[in-house]
């Protein structure tokens, strides 16, 4: 059982730790990262235990995956009840009570009251992929819309769709086509107001691709891996009222922002926009591979039967997982848990801004928040900076994350139940790192 406190027994990383590196060298391909070379033995609530006896602060949730936490009762329960059952029988062949029992979860769950169903698979990547599939079955088209700095995967298509180019995109194309890139809402950066932003992008979609030739616009709430970039108010809107007026699919990628992570169940929600097709992973299921298209029953059953599927997707013990995360969820009404966590972070990301003048905003929606760095006086990113705020914390036993187009943002997204005492300290600690390290 991991200690409910931070404890640093030896150096991060410590010696078992380097041995597994070690090992880990002559069998585990280059091209796989890892934030800190720590490796994990156990975790409880918001700690990581390693290898070392190590006991490290999780502001990261597995990259917003472990929501509830980790090593929930209600997840744990479940997944050794089916994994008693059985493991797997391919939905596609004999179907079980898991996966309808998540589709109904889904349904109710997220934005709008129409008619919805929805498709289960393994990862965020092929929510989106299959999310283009199905708009562009329903509506004969074939055109893509995203955005600058989005992120939306790793295969082939979900590459093309995403923005930035090392480590996601470099060497690997030729890339799908018919995906065009607009600009999206920056507000740090570009200072417009959301409609104003959505006029731009509304208007690049009509002159340079044609609003007859778009099957999807494919957009996330709060961009991820970009930057966590909240979008000006009224811009999310102003495109969903354009895609209705066009005959195009709003496609809403809440892969990182879905299941209580912005302090609403969906980030969607926070403006009432309401997707035609979302597309879900991550949190859904406490770390477990699942993920979802969720939508417009119409758009779903648009695709022939045999169109959609994967020999894994909604494996019964993955399900089993979600529906024990999602009563959590509910239990312990954790979109309220992300607020807190907000009303607690920002106000101290914010005083660190004033305080240094290495922060040029403070940014993101419930557990969900960002700090960008930047030269004092200036908007011009400080890479350098965070990468050395990030590697003084992770010393200190706090797993920050990182992340940005330009690669300045320090992002944090702590499980929802995370307690303030943890919260507290782990914030001390980002606060003392970039206290020290910007003043070198």
């Amino acid at each position: 059982m991991t200690e409910h406190q931070r404890v640093l027994r030896t150096e991060i990383p410590g010696p078992a730790s380097r041995a597994l590196q070690e090992r880990r060298g002559a069998v585990v391909a280059g091209g796989v990262s890892s934030v800190l070379p720590v490796y994990v033995k156990s975790a409880d609530g918001g700690l990581l235990t390693d290898v070392d006896g190590n006991v490290l602060i999780d502001f990261g949730s597995g990259i917003a995956v472990t929501n509830v936490g980790h090593n929930v009762p209600a997840v744990v329960d479940r997944v050794r009840e089916q994994v008693a059952n059985f493991t797997h029988t391919c939905f596609m062949i004999a179907p079980y009570e898991g996966y309808v029992e998540v589709c109904e979860a889904l349904a109710e769950l997220t934005p709008g009251d129409h008619a919805k169903k929805s498709v289960l698979f393994n990862s965020g990547a092929e929510a989106v992929e299959n999310a283009v599939k199905i708009a562009r079955v329903a509506t004969g088209r074939q055109a893509v819309v995203v955005f600058d700095h989005a992120y939306h995967g790793r295969t082939n298509l979900t590459m093309a769709l995403t923005a930035k180019s090392i480590p996601y995109k470099h060497g690997f194309g030729p890339f799908a086509p018919e995906v065009y890139r607009v600009p999206g809402s920056y507000p740090f950066r570009d200072g417009l107001g959301g409609a104003e932003a959505a006029a731009i992008a509304i208007d690049r979609i009509e002159k340079q691709i044609g609003g007859d030739q778009v099957a999807a616009v494919v957009i996330e709430p709060i961009q991820g891996e970009g930057g966590f970039i909240e979008p000006a108010p009224g811009f999310l809107p102003a495109l969903s009222e354009w895609c209705e007026a066009n005959g195009v699919v709003f496609v809403a990628d809440e892969v990182q922002t879905g299941f209580c992570r912005t302090g609403d169940w969906f980030a969607s929600s926070r403006e009432n926009v309401v997707p035609d097709l979302i597309a879900t992973a991550k949190g859904i299921a406490a770390g477990l591979p699942l993920a979802a298209v969720t939508g417009r029953a119409e758009l779903l059953d648009a695709v022939p039967p045999g169109g959609l599927g994967g020999t894994y997707g909604g494996n019964p013990v993955a399900c089993a997982a979600a529906i024990g995360s999602i009563e959590t969820m509910r239990a312990q009404d954790l979109a309220a848990g992300a607020r807190r966590i907000e009303e607690t972070v920002v106000p101290r990301l914010r005083a660190l801004a004033e305080k240094t003048g290495v922060i040029g905003d403070v940014r993101g929606r419930g557990a969900m928040l960002a700090a960008e760095f930047v030269k004092p006086g200036t908007t011009e990113p400080d890479a350098a900076l965070t990468g050395r705020i990030a590697k003084a914390c992770h010393a200190a036993g706090v797993v920050v994350l990182t992340c940005g187009t330009y690669g300045n943002i320090v992002r944090l997204l702590p499980p929802l139940s995370l307690s303030d005492a943890l919260l507290d300290e782990g914030l001390s600690v980002l606060e003392q790192a970039v206290i020290e390290e910007s003043s070198k």
